[in-house]
């Protein structure tokens, strides 16, 4: 399994071995499922970097399962939506054609960028999971964004989640997953 994402799994800020993809290798290892995960993360990358190295990992690793967590930084940086949906899409395209599965992981943006374009954003998600016929995850930080005291979840930075909101990321990943790894 071949996790591209950003920071969200890249364990920015975290302890090493803290993270939502380290816990999932635990618990894949734990109920000897047989997978083994290939992360692939790198803090800051965008639905364009992540685009530009997929083909040289999908040589390089061969997945039969390719976890997609990219956008959230695109859209910090006011990046055109129809440019994130399209590198998502390409994305899931080069994956399936490499004999993988896809699993896009959705993200969602705080109110400050504006109710359109949030509310465009968090769609596009779902928008290229149904075009390309793979699965989705509607948002990576649900329970811990949205959460009554999401405050105690966050890093000083307000973006990146403490390791105490790690495991309720893999809470909202695994339902999707498991199913993909039969």
């Amino acid at each position: 399994m071949l996790i591209v994402g950003d920071s969200l799994s890249a364990e920015y800020g975290i302890a090493r071995g803290s993270g939502w993809v380290a816990l999932l290798e635990q618990r894949l290892a734990r109920e000897q499922l047989g997978w083994q995960v290939v992360n692939a993360s790198i803090s800051g990358d965008t639905t364009s970097g992540g685009r530009s190295r997929l083909p040289a990992l999908l040589k390089q690793h061969q997945p039969r399962l390719v976890v997609i967590e990219l956008g959230g930084n695109d859209a910090l940086r006011g990046l055109p939506l129809q440019m994130t949906q399209d590198n998502l899409a390409a994305m899931a395209r080069q994956a399936k054609t490499a004999g993988a599965q896809v699993l896009i992981v959705g993200m969602a943006m705080p109110p400050n960028y504006g109710k359109t374009y949030g509310e465009q954003f968090t769609a596009l998600f779902g928008k290229v999971a149904r075009a390309e016929s793979v699965a989705l995850v509607p948002f990576l930080l649900a329970g811990v964004a949205d959460a009554p005291n999401a405050e105690e979840f966050f890093q000083t930075d307000r973006i990146h989640p403490k390791a105490e909101a790690q495991a309720r990321m893999l809470a909202n990943v695994w339902p999707v997953l498991q199913p993909l790894l039969k």
